[in-house]
């Protein structure tokens, strides 16, 4: 019998291609996963297994997942706004692509561009690029949406978002204190997809799949991997909520991947409904990068759908100034206008957003889009990512750039994600200079000293700072 399905739960095409109806037929790609020399064998299976992975992650049956009758979603679409510069990408390389099929998420994911041959035709790759891609042999897939694509220089080999999502030989070089697992989350992981480091809160990994891979992501180790990506299951989600059921510490659960944005919204609501019915859960975060890469995934019928389950946070993957698009504006103004608090997660990266100007602009530039600089991350020691790595001290230059010279809205929490699993450390430019008998002396945004009265405390006094380092080098 058939069953009648949302527009969000449309079939996947074989291969990630798509047909347009009507008079607006034209040819779409379909080619084998970015970089693979494969037998033509081995390479249906890999693409049949991929296609299966998709139609898990963006469609879902009504009554498939237990205790819950799905909502039929209405298949009216709001209209999204395109940009001036989306919509000469598209007159170049979409153009018998409508509007409503542009902003169609599910024709976004379905159209990701995932090969050489693809690529080729939108961007001029260097030699040492081509190579690269051809010797594709590391866990991370390659894939970019159409509108991704759009805000790529074709031309600039070192254009910031550029080196962000193009596969670079430095992938290929490892040094030796890099790791697969560089925060060990495996091993606080109780159950499969749970991650409990903190007393009061846990990660689910709710799946693995990304709209677009970025170059230098934590979890390279599984994420678009069908044979390591934890698929979307009741069984796997259910024994996941069990855990957070069963441990009533738990308060803020964050809803992670791969991306959760990129599943179906009746899956997803049964998901933070489940979550939400908990009576100790008190918060849900959702970490994603979809607003960034996937604009059009924000629609009217998603938001609508997390309005229900507040208190409801979510934090969103920014790298540099030229992602803050009237697309991503938009979508954060819907989000915004649902009640959800946003925040910015950034990876610092060599070459991409190392420097204090390209910094400030987009921190700026985020609040003008209602979204919060909540963390600059430094990048993690992932397998292959040596060349996004800045210094420490980077980092620092980088917040005592901001701090005074903008708001303090803007300047994020610098942190370190202790390898080891060791949590997440805030580091802070030294402000300290000392002491001045029973005064503090602080040094200000400009590098001017001033007095502050402290007579009892010990902060700034060089004997008390020896006496903690002796007790560190005991410990």
């Amino acid at each position: 019998m058939k069953t009648t399905t949302s527009i969000d739960d449309k079939d996947e095409p074989p291969g990630g291609g798509t047909s347009l109806t009507g008079a607006a037929k034209t040819k779409h790609f379909v080619n084998p996963p970015f970089g693979e020399r494969l037998s033509n064998q081995v390479l249906d299976g890999r693409r049949s297994e991929e296609s299966a992975l998709v139609q898990r992650a963006l469609n879902v049956t009504p009554g498939s997942f237990p205790h819950n009758k799905f909502k039929i979603i209405p298949k009216s679409k709001p209209p999204f706004v395109i940009s001036k510069r989306t919509r000469q990408f598209r007159r170049l390389f979409f153009s018998n692509v409508p509007d409503s099929q542009w902003n169609d998420w599910h024709w976004q994911v379905k159209n990701r561009i995932r090969d050489i041959q693809t690529l080729t035709k939108i961007i001029r790759l260097s030699p040492e690029e081509i190579e690269a891609i051809l010797d594709h042999k590391n866990p991370l897939p390659f894939s970019i949406t159409p509108y991704y694509a759009s805000i790529l220089d074709p031309a600039d080999v070192n254009q910031a978002v550029r080196r962000t999502v193009i596969i670079s030989n430095n992938e290929y070089h490892i040094t030796p204190s890099e790791a697969e697992d560089p925060l060990s989350e495996d091993n606080d992981s109780p159950v499969p997809g749970i991650v409990h480091r903190y007393p009061d809160r846990v990660l689910f990994l709710v799946t693995g799949f990304c709209a677009v891979y970025c170059r230098y992501c934590t979890r390279s180790r599984i994420v678009g991997d069908v044979r390591k990506m934890h698929h979307i299951s009741p069984q796997y989600w259910e024994n996941a909520i069990s855990y957070i059921r069963q441990h009533p510490e738990v308060r803020d659960v964050l809803l992670s991947g791969g991306d959760p944005l990129t599943i179906s919204d009746s899956k997803l609501e049964w998901l933070i409904s489940q979550v939400r019915r908990i009576p100790h859960v008190e918060v849900i975060r959702i970490g994603t990068k979809v607003p960034v890469v996937l604009p059009q995934r924000i629609t009217k019928q998603l938001v609508e759908m997390l309005h229900k389950y507040h208190p409801l946070w979510m934090s969103i993957h920014f790298s540099h100034p030229d992602e803050l698009t009237p697309e991503t504006a938009e979508a954060c103004r819907r989000l915004a206008d649902a009640g959800i608090p946003l925040g910015s997660q950034t990876v610092l990266l060599k070459g991409v957003n190392d420097r204090v100007e390209t910094m400030t602009r987009l921190n700026q530039g985020l609040m003008k889009i209602r979204v919060r600089p909540y963390y600059l991350y430094q990048c993690d020691p992932v397998r292959g990512t040596s060349h996004f790595r800045t210094t420490v001290e980077k980092g620092l230059e980088i917040i005592a750039g901001l701090r005074g010279f903008t708001s303090g809205y803007a300047v994020p929490s610098f942190v370190v994600d202790a390898p080891g699993g060791g949590g997440k450390i805030p580091l802070l430019p030294e402000y300290v200079a000392g002491r001045s008998g029973d005064n503090l002396l602080l040094r200000n945004y400009e590098g001017n000293i001033y007095m502050y009265p402290d007579p009892e405390g010990s902060i700034g006094d060089p004997l008390a700072d020896c006496l903690v380092a002796e007790e560190r080098q005991l410990l």
